[in-house]
């Protein structure tokens, strides 16, 4: 083998190190492992190189209803609004409305109405900023196929006979790197107080920052879960869309699978 030929293999070596000992890519057996038999995808991109790790190709390129993932950027939009000016500020009100959901049957601040995914918090939210001004915001960040003719408040949402926005994993992940980038029509102001309340989780490796999502079948039972956010650490930003399908799939299973890869890849 000649100098150079031993030199080409010197540095795949060195980068394939640099890049294990970063928890990039990710190896798919530790996804399939952290998917535990149930349908779905992972996709990372290393934020600083923009490298992806894609586990299915096919699944992180189908678009689907997000979900409450959008909440991420109904949120921002909101705070851009002039709608939301604070973490913990007074932001929903109990209708007196009994639901499943026993988090969502009282008074929550904005950060406690996110990390609760309180749909009628929302959808309040939604209506406030307005059909139009919703419309030119979903165009200006290009999310998915930007159609909202579902309605206001509940275009995001899957629903029988509705036909919502929809938007892959590959997509979401790639809004999340330019979130991180700051390649997005919003002021850092706004953007700083998002990743204050989509704070999910701090160890002394890194931060983790997300938003889950969940849809459900006619009977009610889910089968559709999403968890999309971004995590920095010592070793760098990397964003990333977690999207299950199937019977049981949702936020939560979605959430549990990303904080698997996460903490095996030594991100987290």
């Amino acid at each position: 083998m000649n100098l150079s030929a031993r030199m080409v293999v010197v540095l795949a070596f060195l980068t394939s190190c640099a890049y294990a000992g970063a928890g990039f890519p990710v190896p798919p057996s530790v996804v399939e492992k952290a998917l535990g038999g149930t349908s779905g995808t992972f996709y990372m991109i290393d934020c600083s190189t923009g490298a992806v790790s894609d586990f299915d190709s096919a699944r992180s390129s189908e678009r689907l209803p997000p979900c409450s993932t959008f909440k991420i950027w109904n949120l921002l939009i909101g705070i851009e609004s002039g709608l939301v000016t604070g973490a913990d500020e007074p932001f929903y009100r109990w209708d007196g409305e009994v639901r499943s959901i026993k988090d969502w049957n009282k008074d929550l601040t904005v950060k406690e109405a996110f990390q609760a995914s309180c749909v009628p918090a929302f959808q309040a939210l939604a209506r406030k900023i307005g059909e139009a001004p919703m419309q030119n915001w979903i165009q200006k960040i290009g999310y998915g196929d930007k159609n909202t003719s579902a309605g206001i408040d509940v275009f995001w949402l899957p629903a029988e006979g509705r036909k919502p926005i929809l938007i892959s994993p590959a997509e979401q992940a790639q809004l999340m790197q330019r979130l991180v980038a700051g390649d997005v029509p919003f002021s850092k102001s706004s953007q700083n107080l998002l990743a204050e309340i989509m704070e999910f989780k701090t160890t002394n490796i890194g931060t983790l920052y997300g938003k889950t999502g969940s849809g459900a079948s006619r009977s009610g039972s889910y089968n559709l879960g999403w968890f999309v956010g971004y995590v920095r650490c010592k070793s760098g930003v990397y964003a990333f869309a977690c999207n299950l399908q199937g019977e049981g799939a949702s936020g939560l299973e979605a959430r549990a699978a990303s904080l698997a890869i996460l903490e095996h890849q030594g991100l987290l």
